[in-house]
């Protein structure tokens, strides 16, 4: 699918999730709906979908080991291996996971081949490392996970000490010295900044990149959109249109206590951003968005590399007949003499 057709379907996707919540809280006052039934059914989704891809995964064989390495085999003492890239045992797949999935190791590691021309007209290949990409992972990831922490505010009473503490750390830019509709602009969260800043950059990355243009589909378009539309509802609702805090956080307490009640006086613009966030969760598990889960079950990361001290037998061996020579020899050594091919036994 043509790249540009593909950002039209995925945005134009993302517009009528938008209109929903708009048409049917500003429009027909379905707030029970949209506030109430439709979180649920997406946290409901969520967790048999997640539920469902782990036990698949987990069922699927793995009979060979068949970790990605990327240094030397431990072989004998002298031989200096490498205990992270290429683990032999328990101890080096926790530290090798826990630098993948905490720093995205391999991500680092990754480069992207590139086909120039030198200034004689002589084309080469080179290797770029891909260290912008890996900064704008990293940056996305974890000022997504902070925003998350951050909204616990919404769903405890007392707010747990932790959260104030992300929240002074990530909110220390004051700049509430602007007047805005009679208040004054509330802090700015630096997570929220980063988060439009990334996910805008691993947007515009697909554009620029041929090679990952040409394989661009809209289910890698479609969650990036989702995202910056997320973030762009949440960035509205705190610094220009004013919500009912205490109203969005009865809701919310409600939902999380399976007690649910809808005050009034919330707006639109909260439901649009509810709407979008239940969207991208019930979402989750049938995309791309599962490698979340599915790095800690992938085989060419958990498993150690001990095939030369360990032997590895397929657990599906099972007897097979097979023809041999002599038996293929016998039903048509007739044919085979008049041919004029050898064979073992004249008759």
């Amino acid at each position: 699918m043509n790249f540009i057709l593909s950002i039209i379907v995925s945005s134009l996707a993302v517009v009528i999730l938008v209109l929903i919540p708009w048409i049917g809280v500003g429009a027909l006052d379905l707030k029970v709906i949209f506030g109430v039934l439709v979180p649920y059914a997406a946290m409901a989704t969520f967790f048999v979908g997640i539920v469902v891809r782990v036990i698949d995964w987990g069922r699927s064989p793995v009979p060979f080991r068949i970790p990605t390495t990327a240094g030397q085999q431990w072989s004998f003492p002298w031989i200096k291996s490498s205990p992270i890239d290429n683990p032999k045992g328990t101890l080096g797949v926790v530290v090798r996971m826990i630098f993948e999935v905490l720093l995205f190791r391999s991500l680092f590691r990754n480069t992207r081949l590139e086909y120039r021309r030198a200034s004689d007209g002589t084309p080469s290949v080179n290797y770029e490392w891909e260290k912008w990409l890996w900064l704008a992972a990293l940056v996305f990831h974890y000022s997504f996970f902070v925003i998350f922490l951050r909204h616990f505010r919404f769903f405890m009473e007392p707010v747990p000490g932790f959260v104030k503490l992300l929240e002074s750390l990530d909110g220390f830019m004051q700049m509430g010295v602007l007047p805005l509709n009679g208040f004054g602009l509330p802090g700015v969260y630096l997570t929220d900044m980063l988060l439009m800043l990334a996910v805008t950059y691993l947007f515009l990355r697909r554009l620029y990149v041929s090679q990952t243009r040409y394989i661009s589909l809209p289910a890698d378009y479609f969650p990036l959109f989702l995202i910056l539309g997320l973030g762009f509802t949440g960035i509205l609702m705190r610094y220009f249109i004013r919500v009912d805090i205490t109203a969005v956080k009865q809701l919310a307490v409600g939902l999380f206590k399976f007690n649910p009640t809808v005050p009034d006086g919330i707006g639109v613009i909260f439901y649009i951003h509810l709407f979008l966030i239940s969207a991208l969760i019930a979402y989750f598990p049938f995309s791309k968005l599962m490698h979340f889960a599915g790095i800690f079950l992938s085989p060419t990361r958990n498993l150690s590399n001990n095939s030369r001290f360990k032997r590895h037998i397929n657990p599906w061996n099972y007897p097979v007949k097979v023809h041999t020579y002599e038996e293929y020899e016998d039903d048509f050594r007739e044919a085979m003499v008049e041919a004029g091919i050898p064979v073992e036994k004249e008759s």
